[in-house]
């Protein structure tokens, strides 16, 4: 079977550093019609669930701990038997959110996930937060890069955590080095490639400054 991506909007709210908004969440999907990942549980692990449709589900991707990308994580994977996985430098994050339950493992840059038979690559891409990760899948022609890149630039960083020239880094070392036709899904909002943001580097990085 082959592998593919489905895509839910799920809606909630975020908040951070005393402040809550309220936001819509990408959750993306990559399996077959048998076995899947879930990359950001945000909000609603019903409707997770369902857009699962009954398919083992093998791990629950934290691309950061932002508590809109982890709010409903601990109940779908108490539903599903599912691993929670975070890179470790976003566990201050998690606290905040989860303080009685912690993730099932740790993310870490180079690692590789695979499920069924695509291969998805960790890149830790500090600046949103500091465990940031993007998932790369060469074989679907897509990055998953949660808030670190998005239609348009980089994700936020004036909140605690977040730190503009990381982000710069890591978005010029870490996805524009990624080739151009790769599709850009990102937490919020449309997807885009990497081909239609790399020109845009040098006007962030004048606008963040």
């Amino acid at each position: 079977m082959t592998a593919r991506i489905d895509h839910l909007v799920t809606s909630g709210t975020f908040t951070l550093d005393g402040s809550t908004w309220d936001v819509d969440n990408n959750v993306w999907i990559v399996g077959d019609d048998s076995e899947a990942i879930v990359i950001d549980a945000a909000h609603d692990a019903t409707a997770i669930l369902a857009a699962l449709g009954g398919r083992t589900l093998r791990a629950i991707v934290c691309t950061h701990a932002h508590n809109d990308h982890i709010d409903a994580a601990p109940a779908l994977a108490a539903a599903t038997g599912a691993r929670i996985l975070l890179h470790p430098a976003d566990q201050p994050l998690w606290k905040q959110t989860h303080p009685g339950h912690s993730p099932d493992g740790d993310l870490s840059d180079g690692q590789t996930l695979t499920i069924a038979g695509v291969d998805l690559h960790v890149l830790h891409t500090p600046g949103h937060a500091p465990g940031a990760v993007c998932l790369h899948a060469p074989d679907l022609a897509t990055v998953f890069t949660g808030d670190t890149l998005f239609k348009g630039g980089p994700g936020a960083t004036g909140r605690s955590f977040s730190d503009f020239p990381t982000i710069i880094d890591s978005i010029r070392d870490r996805l524009l080095t990624l080739p151009p036709a790769t599709v850009v899904r990102t937490g919020h909002g449309d997807s885009t490639t990497i081909g239609a943001e790399a020109p845009h580097l040098d006007q962030w990085i004048s606008r963040g400054h």
